[in-house]
């Protein structure tokens, strides 16, 4: 399509349109700088997505232009939820495809990346499906940027050309994320302590960050793992190829690697690229915790920003500073505690790099409750585990100062004399 014909597409947006853009590492970064162009004709456009790994929308220029809803913030994204000309909709992951399902959100526009049409006309969504499945299903424009570095995924990925409405071809790499580059010797210590907890046979699902691939590099040795996940990174290449991921016991899809988006490096998108192990399905069906708890053994493990004494759990703000979303957070680790011989498990560093106890008395004031206390069983940090399951809050109490930081252990305890009365 020529360019004459992607701005035809492109002035479909007006001014006080609302518009979904694909995020994650799906990003349609070309797509987002031609829209960006049109600024000086538009007036508060809105921009939904999941996760937006660049910031187009995010430039204080365009700000009179573009106000970017987030349905889950990357770190480009705070410091305007900060300044007030971003914000955030608080929803789980899984529910995210009603928004637009059900015309909570209509969407004027879509704009997606996808990889070249095959010879039937089929486009793949490719490595961040997400909710932009929902988003193509009801946006009254598709427009999309067809990318030969995109890779053509399987399961629920697949546009075809006559559902687009406007197209540009345009290569170029899509974002990556290393996360080796933020592993830490307490991240390391960390994945050690979870991999102990991860019996043979089972299935599991990893947040975003560090210490999940820390985890999977400490499963070398394990046996009949599957992933039924919201995400795969980096790590699980290596096991996939050694047999130790193989899928056997799950019961969504057996034999395949199940999630709904893919982050990492050029090394995993390669992976992926027409690997009919990897299938990816809309949020809602990953999500599910009705699904999830099917499978035996499920493992959810997922990081916090803070957690106190009795077990609640901020992994979304900073006090009253948002940072990222609920996610799918509680989607899983519902679904872990249902299923049979399952594991949720929260994982955080004991203290901040600052040396502020990450367990704390109280959640601070303003902080976000990500999952609740009565669906935490596994704590773990780098000083070990702790099972709050059938545990009351004095006891809850004394399990998570056992696994603190050893600086913060004292005035943890005065604080939980004063509040419990007791501790047995």
């Amino acid at each position: 399509m020529t360019k004459t014909l992607i701005d035809q597409g492109l002035s479909f947006i007006k001014s006080g349109s609302r518009i979904f853009v694909q995020g994650c590492g799906g990003t349609p970064q070309y797509l987002n700088r031609l829209l960006a162009n049109r600024a000086s004709q538009l007036k508060r456009v809105e921009v939904l997505g999941i996760l937006p790994l660049d910031n187009t929308y995010t430039d204080s220029k365009l700000k009179d232009s573009f106000f970017l809803n987030s349905l889950f913030a990357s770190s480009a994204v705070r410091p305007c939820i900060a300044n007030g000309t971003a914000s955030y909709i608080p929803t789980l992951l899984s529910e995210m495809p009603r928004l637009f399902d059900e015309n909570i959100l209509p969407l004027d526009a879509a704009l997606i990346q996808v990889s070249p049409p095959d010879k039937h006309g089929y486009c793949s969504l490719g490595v961040s499906l997400e909710v932009t499945r929902s988003a193509v299903r009801n946006a009254k424009k598709i427009i999309a940027q067809i990318n030969r570095h995109m890779p053509r995924t399987h399961g629920d990925t697949f546009v075809h050309m006559n559902e687009i409405d406007a197209y540009v071809e345009y290569d170029e790499p899509l974002i990556e994320v290393d996360y080796s580059q933020e592993i830490t010797e307490v991240a390391k210590i960390i994945g050690k302590k979870v991999a102990e907890l991860i019996d043979d046979g089972s299935t599991l699902q990893m947040g975003v960050g560090a210490v999940p691939d820390c985890v999977l590099n400490c499963l070398q040795n394990h046996k009949d793992l599957s992933i039924a996940s919201e995400m795969i990174s980096d790590g699980v290449v290596p096991l996939i190829q050694k047999g130790v991921i193989n899928n056997r016991y799950k019961t969504f899809h057996p034999g395949h690697t199940t999630c709904t988006f893919i982050l990492g490096t050029k090394k995993l998108y390669d992976f992926v690229d027409d690997n009919p192990n990897i299938l990816l399905f809309d949020v809602a069906v990953t999500n599910d915790p009705a699904r999830i708890r099917q499978n035996p053994k499920m493992c959810s493990i997922n990081s916090a920003l803070e957690i106190d004494l009795t077990g609640q759990v901020c992994a979304e703000s900073l006090g009253s500073s948002h940072y990222s979303g609920v996610g799918g957070q509680m989607d899983f680790m519902r679904g872990a505690a249902l299923s049979q011989h399952g594991k949720p498990i929260i994982v955080l560093p004991s203290q901040t790099s600052k040396g502020i106890s990450r367990i704390v008395n109280t959640l601070k004031e303003g902080a976000a409750v990500t999952t609740t206390r009565a669906l935490v069983h596994y704590v773990v940090t780098e000083y070990g585990v702790a099972n709050l399951f059938g545990k009351n809050c004095q006891q809850r109490a004394k399990a998570l100062i056992g696994i603190a930081h050893p600086d913060h252990r004292e005035a943890l305890e005065r604080a939980a004399y004063k509040r419990f009365k007791n501790l047995y």
